[in-house]
């Protein structure tokens, strides 16, 4: 056997990241989470270009928004991002059968966060407002489209882990679940309150 027919080296958590290594989960984790967030920033960047153009217009859309459900999807996900905080201690604690119950009760409130969001969008779309209603209304639902997307991508992630409910595993898994928590936190605002 020659060097060429020598297999690579697999990445494992315990492999160098540099300082990768330091962060909580699998490091590969992070690099999605990292590339995720410079997609979102991005988008958000876009945004912000697209307001300072036709302010008034903006706003003017804006205003149609549901305010109270973009509040209660604020509270679902924090509650939510709690419970997979506590779903991480019980797994580093070896308990995984409550890690697996926190994991579900996050589950479950991003799965009310979907419910609010699409009766959101059924409201919007019934007053006559779609992604080609208006630039703000193409952006929004791009927007919060795509962290939906996450939302879902996430629960499938919280499902993985809960059934393998190692503390690698349910760290991995919930630092992905608060970066779809963090990136809310910034999408709300941008979109439902900021003038």
């Amino acid at each position: 056997m020659n060097a060429a027919d020598t297999p690579a080296p697999v990445a494992t958590a315990d492999s160098d990241w540099g300082p990768l290594s330091a962060l909580p989960g699998h490091p590969l984790m992070w690099v999605l989470i990292g590339s995720e967030l410079a997609v979102f920033g991005l988008a958000l960047l876009g945004y912000a270009g697209a307001r300072a153009r036709d302010p008034l217009g903006f706003a003017l859309a804006q205003d149609n928004l549901d305010r109270l459900a973009g509040v209660a999807n604020t509270a679902l996900l924090l509650a939510s991002g709690f419970f997979a905080a506590l779903a991480n201690r019980a797994a580093h604690a070896g308990e995984a059968a409550p890690a697996r119950g926190w994991l579900a009760a996050a589950a479950l409130l991003g799965l009310g966060f979907l419910g609010v969001k699409g009766f959101e969008y059924s409201g919007e779309i019934a007053a006559g407002h779609d992604i080609d209603s208006s630039p703000f209304f193409t952006l929004y639902f791009l927007v919060t489209g795509f962290h939906a997307l996450h939302v879902v991508l996430g629960l499938i992630i919280l499902g993985i882990v809960a059934r393998l409910a190692t503390p690698a595993a349910v760290e991995t898994g919930t630092a992905f679940w608060h970066m779809v928590d963090l990136i809310w936190l910034v999408v709300f605002p941008c979109l439902y309150l900021m003038r």
